[in-house]
C-alpha cells in the first residue's frame, strides 16, 4: 500500500494482542471504517513480530504497516532519558511511557501518508496510555478522528474478549490462566494482571519474562567496562557499538544476573493505583553507570539542578507530555550538563544489584590531593574559619538579636 488514499480508513497502533485484534473487527462492525494496522518495530521480541500481518489481516485490518524505529527509539527516546536520570516514583525507569511519544508520532506520520480520515489505540479507559497516545495525537494534528474502544465497548474485560475473538474465529496466544498484559520493548518488558492484582500476591514465576531469579542467578558476580561520551553509553568490555547494541548487549548481562526487576504498586495520572513487574536490565545498568559517573563531575549546584529536572522529566513523561516546550526546555538544559559527562566505569553485577567500582572522567572535579586525609600543600585548613563566619552570619545575626 504505498501513497495510495485510502478514504474512510483509520490507523491503529497494533500489537498484535489481544485488545487490538478485537479492535479491528470492532471498528469495522460499529463505525463502517476501514482499518489499517500500523506496528512499530520498537525492539519487541521476535516472535511478537513473526507473521503479526498475516495476523492483522486475518482480524480484519485492510493491511498491515510495520515500521522499524528501533534505532530511533534509542537515539532519540531512551538514551536522552537516561542521560537526565527521569525516574518515576523511585523505582519505575518509565520503559511504557517512553515509547508511547514516538509510536504516535510515527502513527500520524502514516496516517498522512495514506490520507486516513482518525487514528485509534488500545489503550483502557483506566489506565495512563490513553493520555500520552492522545496527548500526541493533539499535538500532532488535532484534525484526525480519535476512536478509543475501551471507552465506548460494551465489554468489561478482557475475558469477554476472549470469547468475542472466539466467535470471531480469530486466533490469540492469551489464555484465561495467563491473562497479563504485556508491553516490550528493547528497552524493558512490563507484567500486570493476573495475579498482580491482589498486592498480597507475590509475584509468580510467570510474571518474569526477561531476567532470571535472583535464586537462579551466577553465584559469581561479573564486572563489565563501560565507556561513556556526553552521557551516551558508546562501548561495552572494550568494543565499540551502536546506542541500540549496547542497550541490547547490556539487557543480556542484565538479565543473566537478575538486573532491573521492580515489582511497584504506582500512582497512575488519573488517580487509580496499579501494580506491574517491570524488568529493566539494560536501563537499569545504565541508569546507574551515569550517575556513577556525575559524581566526578558536576559540582554541586549542577547536582542539585540535574537531580530537579529528573523529577520534573519524569513527570512529563510518565504524563504524555513530550511534544510539549517544558519537555524540550527541560532536555536542552540536560543537554549542557550532559555534554559533559565523558568516561569510563567499571560495573559490578552480582544478584540483582549494580555497583560501581571504578569510574574515571578527564573531566572529573574530584581532586584526590584537596581532598586526602594525609598531609597536604594545596589546602589551608584554617580558610574555612572565614567561610564558615560569613555563611553562618545570618545565624549568628539572629542569635544576638534574640539575646537583645
Amino acid at each position: 500500500m504505498k501513497n495510495r488514499s485510502i478514504k474512510n480508513t483509520i490507523v491503529l497502533a497494533y500489537s498484535g494482542g489481544l485488545d487490538t485484534s478485537a479492535i479491528i473487527p470492532w471498528i469495522k462492525d460499529n463505525y463502517k471504517f476501514n482499518v489499517v494496522a500500523f506496528v512499530a518495530n520498537i525492539g519487541q521480541s521476535s516472535s511478537d513480530l513473526e507473521n503479526i500481518k498475516e495476523k492483522a489481516i486475518m482480524s480484519g485490518a485492510l493491511d498491515c504497516h510495520i515500521a522499524d524505529l528501533r534505532n530511533d527509539f534509542v537515539n532519540k527516546y531512551v538514551f536522552p532519558m537516561l542521560k537526565i536520570g527521569a525516574i518515576y516514583e523511585g523505582q519505575y525507569l518509565l520503559g511504557t511511557a517512553i515509547a508511547r511519544p514516538l509510536i504516535a508520532k510515527s502513527q500520524v506520520d502514516y496516517a498522512h501518508k495514506i490520507n486516513a480520515i482518525g487514528v485509534s489505540h488500545g489503550a483502557t479507559g483506566k489506565g495512563n496510555d490513553q493520555v500520552r497516545f492522545e496527548s500526541a495525537y493533539a499535538a500532532l494534528d488535532s484534525s484526525l478522528i480519535v476512536i478509543a474502544p475501551w471507552r465506548e465497548w460494551k465489554f468489561q474485560s478482557r475475558e469477554e474478549l476472549l470469547e468475542y475473538l472466539r466467535q470471531k474465529n480469530i486466533n490469540t496466544t492469551v489464555t484465561q490462566k495467563k491473562i497479563y498484559s504485556r508491553d516490550e520493548n528493547i528497552f524493558h518488558i512490563s507484567t500486570e494482571g493476573g495475579v498482580l492484582e491482589n498486592t498480597w500476591n507475590a509475584p509468580n514465576n510467570d510474571c518474569w519474562v526477561w531476567t532470571k531469579s535472583p535464586h537462579d542467578a551466577p553465584n559469581q558476580s561479573e564486572k563489565i567496562h563501560l565507556k561513556i561520551k556526553k552521557g551516551c553509553v558508546v562501548g561495552v568490555n572494550h568494543k565499540n557499538l551502536s546506542a541500540y547494541e549496547c542497550l541490547d548487549k547490556l539487557n543480556t548481562l542484565g538479565s543473566k544476573h537478575s538486573i532491573g526487576r521492580v515489582d511497584i504498586v504506582e500512582n497512575r495520572l488519573i488517580g487509580i493505583k496499579s501494580r506491574g513487574c517491570y524488568e529493566t536490565p539494560g536501563g537499569t545498568i545504565i541508569y546507574h553507570a551515569l550517575r556513577g559517573l556525575e559524581q566526578l563531575i558536576l559540582d554541586r549546584d549542577s547536582m542539585y539542578w540535574k537531580n530537579k529536572i529528573a523529577l520534573d522529566m519524569s513527570l512529563i513523561i510518565y504524563d504524555g507530555k513530550w511534544f510539549t516546550p517544558m519537555r524540550k526546555s527541560l532536555q536542552q538544559s540536560s543537554e549542557i550538563l550532559s555534554n559533559s559527562i565523558s568516561g569510563e566505569v567499571v560495573v559490578e553485577l552480582y544478584k540483582g544489584s549494580v555497583n560501581i567500582l571504578q569510574k574515571k572522567s578527564p573531566n572529573t572535579l574530584y581532586s584526590q590531593e584537596y581532598a586526602t586525609f594525609s598531609k597536604d600543600t594545596v589546602y589551608s585548613q584554617l580558610d574555612a574559619q572565614g567561610f564558615i563566619r560569613l555563611f553562618s552570619l545570618s545565624s549568628r545575626i539572629r542569635s544576638l538579636n534574640r539575646q537583645k
